[in-house]
């Protein structure tokens, strides 16, 4: 809709497809930035919340404040110059890095390569596949203007990557023998949200984007369903996000599929996040790009394709699953930190002794493998310490004092449970003894956290028999699951009227005779609906 006119020779726009491109520049394109404030981001610097005294927005005030207040305390994030966009500061990209990690592992051992392709896409390409370039359209980035020249044709800043992978694919794939071909990316992405949030929805975030072609319908299914359970064992056994995986409905299929899978998370204001998706393409892209291949009969066949991703946003879903009103809470296999040793003395003549035996300590747990962090400063105040670690969601914290020195034992408190019912006294600093005590307490928590976040979760899904009770439930905040064999009309009148959408429908479905709460037709599954982010 505006050109956006930068000090780079590259110029870009955004603008939706068809419509003609309006210069805003100098002083008017900075109002019209400013005017733009239906995102809920507050400003270009987050307030930091973590002095002694402050606290941050409680959950149950403010839901959406005390989010951004943990993700400016927990200095996770902060915002780019430009309106949408975010800087991912350490602590945050160590978690997005562990997240990597896991999956990157999983996808080599299904077979697939890393690889990477370009970030700048033709105009055209999108324009190939119809329903892509529809869907796709209202979120483009436009590039119009490199190295001072208009361009003889605009290119878009990558929204998704199936286009030109199906032009590589194309050059790549001739016979049966070529295929599977099986590759992933790492990479940035752009999409020009209108409502952003730091992690969940942002112009440019992170992701990976898996693509494969294959010889059969069968084969692309059965791999987009595998990728869909590498995620949801992710989510499950990594992030303690007890996620209800299914098959999205036709009006909520990606832009250019044939099915979509996805893992639908509850976040801690019963809200639905979106955590990850898979994509059975079929022929869509391969007929629009001329993607064929040579069969073992000699005949031309064009590929059937998948591909599937999860991005940044699941370390949004990670601090709404089980962030509290300290802060964070993170799951021990996420966390950066697993352990933080405070150590604390009154008198000068008591420093050099504690902080020889947490040192000690320190690295007792370090050879155990274990993620610590000796916090010897003395800037700041052991409350202080306790607060700011809690704040960032640290799992177990120890504390060594005059007393614990004299009798060789720690106080162990654990993050998933606040005040003295998180506390042990009296642990032993023998090494044998306090490494496999950390680690027995570290899987606690982990599994604590899931278990927590499973009751949060059936305790706010509500079975319906009518639409009444389903309109009842979503007013309420809660998730709806009922009986569903109508189409897109009736889909569309739920969101219209409710503001809830069909999450997915479940592949857990239980058997027996079902009759759609909307139309009272037989209905062969149940759906899921909620408001999401």
């Amino acid at each position: 809709m505006g050109a956006l006119r930068l000090l780079s020779p590259l110029h870009f726009t955004h603008c939706a497809y068809g419509e003609r491109r309006t210069e805003v520049t100098g002083a008017r394109a900075r109002a019209r930035t400013r005017s733009s404030a239906i995102s809920p981001l507050r400003s270009s610097s987050l307030p930091l919340k973590h002095s002694e005294g402050e606290s941050i927005t409680p959950r149950s005030q403010d839901f959406n404040m005390w989010y951004l207040d943990v993700v400016a305390s927990a200095e996770l994030a902060d915002y780019g110059p430009v309106r949408g966009t975010m800087v991912i500061r350490p602590y945050g990209y160590a978690i997005w890095e562990f997240i990597q990690t896991y999956l990157d592992a999983k996808f080599k051992e299904t077979g697939h390569s890393n690889m990477y392709f370009p970030q700048f896409i033709p105009y055209s390409f999108i324009e190939k596949e119809a329903s892509h370039v529809e869907g796709f359209s209202p979120e483009l980035a436009l590039v119009t203007i490199g190295g001072g020249k208009e361009l003889e044709e605009k290119l878009v800043v990558r929204p998704t990557s199936e286009t030109i992978v199906n032009h590589m694919f194309t050059k790549w794939v001739h016979s049966y023998r070529d295929l599977p071909l099986m590759i992933n990316q790492w990479a940035n992405v752009t999409r020009w949200e209108m409502r952003t949030k730091p992690f969940v929805r942002t112009l440019e975030f992170l992701w990976q984007e898996g693509h494969t072609a294959h010889a059969t319908e069968e084969e692309a299914e059965k791999e987009a369903l595998q990728m869909i359970e590498v995620y949801r064992k992710f989510s499950y056994e990594q992030a303690a996000i007890p996620v209800i995986a299914g098959r999205k409905s036709r009006a909520e299929t990606f832009a250019g599929a044939l099915r979509t899978y996805t893992i639908e998370a509850m976040m801690g204001d019963c809200k639905a996040l979106q955590a990850g998706t898979s994509h059975s393409l079929g022929q869509n892209f391969s007929l629009a790009f001329g993607t064929q291949f040579t069969d073992e009969n000699g005949q031309q066949q064009h590929v059937w394709q998948t591909s599937w991703a999860v991005s940044t946003r699941m370390v949004g879903g990670i601090i709404m699953t089980h962030g509290d009103d300290l802060g964070l809470r993170l799951p021990p296999r996420m966390a950066p930190i697993q352990v933080v040793i405070v150590p604390i003395w009154k008198k000068p003549d008591e420093k050099r002794g504690i902080l020889e035996v947490a040192s000690i300590l320190e690295n007792i747990l370090k050879e155990a493998s274990i993620r610590v962090k000796l916090d010897d400063s003395d800037q700041k105040t052991p409350g202080w310490k306790f607060n700011f670690w809690e704040m960032k969601g640290v799992p177990l914290r120890i504390e060594i004092g005059p007393r614990d020195l004299s009798n060789k034992t720690v106080v162990v408190s654990r993050r998933d449970v606040p005040g003295k019912h998180g506390k042990a006294y009296g642990i032993s600093m023998e090494s044998s003894f306090i490494k496999a005590y950390v680690k027995e307490k570290l899987e606690e928590i982990q599994s604590a956290l899931l278990a927590r976040a499973i009751a949060f979760r059936d305790s706010n899904i509500v079975d319906v028999k009518s639409y009444e009770e389903l309109k009842t439930v979503i007013s309420e905040g809660k998730w709806a699951r009922g009986p569903w064999a109508s189409g897109d009309f009736e889909e569309l009148k739920v969101k219209e009227e409710t503001g809830a959408t069909i999450r997915c429908f479940p592949f857990d479905q239980s058997p027996g005779e079902k009759v759609c709460f909307m139309t009272g037709n037989p209905a062969n599954e149940v759906a899921i609906f909620a408001k999401s982010y």
